[in-house]
């Protein structure tokens, strides 16, 4: 936590960096229970603001301070001012001879349909596999508004900028303009590595749409581009919805816990804590029945991506879809997946057998482990071995400390501080959304976060990362400024408690301001690639490392402060914590690899040689160890088949570089501004710039091999020695 000293220090550099623009100071005062040593960022979420304060800083502006938007029919004239700048951005690089005009004028061009379709839709972490397109399947104000109004005209906006989108994508003479740059060699040499590779990403992006094929390849192309999006739509619908049986299918006893509808049962979900076996086996079994109608879905989705893999020029989607990536090609991620089982196996049977002692112990009439106990077991083993109630940890976890902390680590590291903005009339769609400025020591303002952190009715259980406006170098030398919105699910304060975070909450947290610190901290000349605009497989690895940052006691031991009594949580507390996390880790990592593999064979094979569900068994029965369970089809519910296809091993690579970076650069001081500032230098600066491996190895100073990412993954199951000092003590 901030000394009141530094507090204010940091408020006084606030109010000289962003004139006009008012820090919430230490509130909540006198608050029955409520500890009142919160710095103002503190201040800001411990505290609800007065729903009459948004009404007091001038006219209504509109959403994210874009006037258009200070009503719904706002979306019809931002769009119509877009697109009339998208003709004329189009005209300009159709007639422009070629030359790095080429790529900034492409840049322009994305920019202006992005500013809609991004506070539209939101852009969740990667750009789409389209050249003018950021749309994505997590979408923002169409769902995230709680006013239907602005819902309906975002989805209406969102439609209309998908049509241009489509007829960019498929405008020969504006994709021709950009080949003539890309075939004059010394013209292109010329030009700077940045500039080079995003020209080069956006002849990738014209090219794996079929824009170079001839005219009815082209068309097939196209038909197959949108059929695989109502697949994919259909899809993810189908993958969430519960399953309805008849009541007298199931024992009477444990119908109280489902959904009781009438004459029927309904399951939503695989109610994998609970703690009755029967609930699980029964939830397992029937949530994951084969669905006829899903399958051929998932079939028929598979097999148009495969046809456009092939049609666009690659072996398989796999191919298609992993280039550029950290792993390259779908050989590098088998490779790393295979040795990783190999290193896991030993320690996978291990776990394995620690849950079936536990189960015997808890029910000696049913003792086999099947798929549906790990989660449950697991965590009764780690209750059993550490101390870890929840509720022991909340209390230190009150949300405005933890974004003290997050403004320290940073302040730390980067020379930044996080300060909270009263927003606008209508510039925020819920008076308890959270503006926040990101303000460097020297540099000044580098953007703006929008921090819609608390559930409300109608809004999505998910936490997510938004660009709502890329960052990027203008034509006049100013730097258009990013803005994001990170939007997590945390329960509301009470009138005698600030917001209290679960640990996971907590790491959650953490996870998020990964991605938004590489917004910020991105320098990038093109919007194109900016933040987090690069390979999946690397976008992830700043928001996992945070996580290491989050689980590090120098660090948590900056802010846990009991939010009653300002009590520092006890280091042995936060080493119990961190070594829970390695109970039986081993088969939580080895279920990771199942669903990687899985998503590459899926991906790697046309036609698909066997059904989905004959590969699912294979790949269950070589991967993971438990038994597959006959008439249930997992692969059915895996929804990350369409957002993350044949991408899936990208949160296990991901964790593995984190883990060498956290290892080798920062573990040893975790405040290190040196090792800080070199981290935004050769990671974060760079967006989706350059190559991501070029950024790893500028990180690391060598170029980590596939052992070297499996070693560090496996070496974080190892049980903390400092952690048997403590339990010693």
């Amino acid at each position: 936590m901030l000394s009141k000293g530094l507090s204010g220090v940091l408020a006084a550099r606030a109010a000289a960096l962003l004139p006009g623009r008012a820090c919430l100071g230490l509130l909540g005062a006198g608050r029955r229970g409520v500890s009142t040593s919160w710095s103002p960022v503190g201040a800001a979420f411990n505290v609800k603001p007065q729903g009459s304060r948004l009404d007091l800083f001038g006219e209504r502006r509109g959403l994210f301070g874009v006037p258009e938007l200070s009503a719904p029919e706002g979306f019809r004239v931002a769009q119509e001012n877009a697109l009339r700048k998208t003709d004329q951005l189009v005209a300009r690089a159709c007639s422009t001879p070629p030359g790095p005009q080429t790529v900034r004028i492409f840049d322009e061009l994305s920019d202006a349909l992005c500013r809609v379709a991004d506070l539209v839709s939101g852009e969740s972490l990667h750009p789409a596999p389209l050249v003018f397109s950021p749309l994505q399947q997590a979408d923002f104000v169409k769902i995230a508004h709680p006013e239907p109004a602005f819902r309906e005209a975002a989805e209406e906006a969102c439609r209309s900028i998908g049509t241009v989108v489509e007829k960019l994508n498929t405008n020969v003479e504006l994709y021709q303009s950009l080949q003539r740059l890309l075939a004059d060699e010394k013209l292109m040499d010329s030009l700077d590595a940045e500039t080079r590779r995003v020209a080069e990403l956006f002849m990738f992006d014209f090219e794996i749409s079929g824009i170079h094929l001839d005219k009815e390849e082209r068309r097939r192309a196209v038909d197959l581009n949108v059929r695989i999006l109502d697949l994919s739509s259909t899809f993810l619908m189908g993958a969430n919805l519960p399953t309805k049986i008849e009541k007298h299918l199931l024992p009477e006893h444990i119908h109280q816990n489902f959904v009781l509808a009438g004459d029927h049962i309904v399951v939503d979900g695989l109610h994998a804590e609970a703690p009755d076996d029967l609930v699980r086996e029964a939830a397992y079994k029937i949530f994951l029945y084969p669905n006829a109608s899903q399958l051929r879905c998932l079939e028929e989705l598979l097999s148009s991506r495969d046809r456009l893999a092939r049609l666009v020029g690659y072996p398989t989607y796999s191919h298609r879809a992993l280039r550029g990536t950290i792993a390259q090609t779908p050989e590098t991620v088998m490779e790393f997946l295979e040795k990783l089982s190999d290193k896991l196996s030993e320690r996978t049977a291990k776990d394995f057998e620690m849950m079936r002692g536990m189960k015997m112990k808890l029910n000696p009439q049913n003792s086999e482990l099947m798929p549906w106990d790990p989660p449950y077991y697991s965590g009764v083993l780690r209750a059993e071995r550490y101390n870890i109630e929840p509720s022991i940890y909340c209390p230190f976890f009150s949300l405005g400390a933890c974004m003290d902390g997050l403004s320290v680590l940073f302040h730390s590291l980067f020379g930044i501080s996080l300060f909270a903005e009263p927003p606008a009339k209508g510039e925020v769609w819920c008076e308890d959304v959270r503006k926040l400025a990101v303000v460097h020591d020297t540099e000044g303002l580098l953007g703006h976060i929008y921090c819609d952190f608390f559930q409300r009715a109608g809004k999505p259980h998910q936490d997510c990362h938004f660009t709502i406006r890329g960052g990027r170098l203008k034509e006049d030398g100013d730097y258009q400024l990013p803005v994001v919105v990170l939007m997590l699910s945390l329960p509301p304060s009470s009138r005698s408690a600030p917001t209290l975070l679960t640990p996971g909450m907590m790491e959650n947290l953490f996870h998020e301001m990964g991605h938004a610190m590489h917004s910020m901290l991105g320098r990038t000349r093109y919007q194109h690639t900016t933040g987090t605009r690069c390979p999946t497989d690397f976008a992830e690895v700043p928001s996992v490392l945070m996580e290491y940052f989050a689980n590090d006691y120098r660090v948590v031991s900056q802010f846990a402060r009991h939010y009653r009594t300002g009590q520092a949580m006890p280091r042995n507390m936060v080493s119990r914590l961190c070594e829970s996390k390695k109970v039986c880790a081993a088969a939580d990592m080895q279920l990771q690899v199942f669903y990687a593999a899985l998503d590459q064979t899926y991906h790697g094979r046309h036609p698909l040689s066997s059904s989905t569900t004959a590969l699912l068994q294979e790949a269950q029965e070589r991967l993971y160890g438990l038994p597959y369970v006959p008439n249930t089809a997992w692969q059915l519910r895996f929804s990350h088949l369409v957002g993350y296809g044949a991408k899936y091993y990208s949160y296990l690579m991901s964790r593995a570089v984190a883990s060498m970076v956290w290892k080798e650069c920062f573990l040893q001081d975790p405040f290190d501004r040196a090792t800080g500032e070199r981290y935004r230098r050769e990671m974060l600066a760079h967006g989706g710039g350059r190559e991501p491996m070029l950024l790893v190895q500028g990180m690391l100073r060598r170029r980590p091999s596939v052992d070297d990412l499996v070693s560090a993954l496996v070496s974080d199951l190892d049980p903390d020695f400092e952690t048997f000092l403590l339990d010693s003590e």
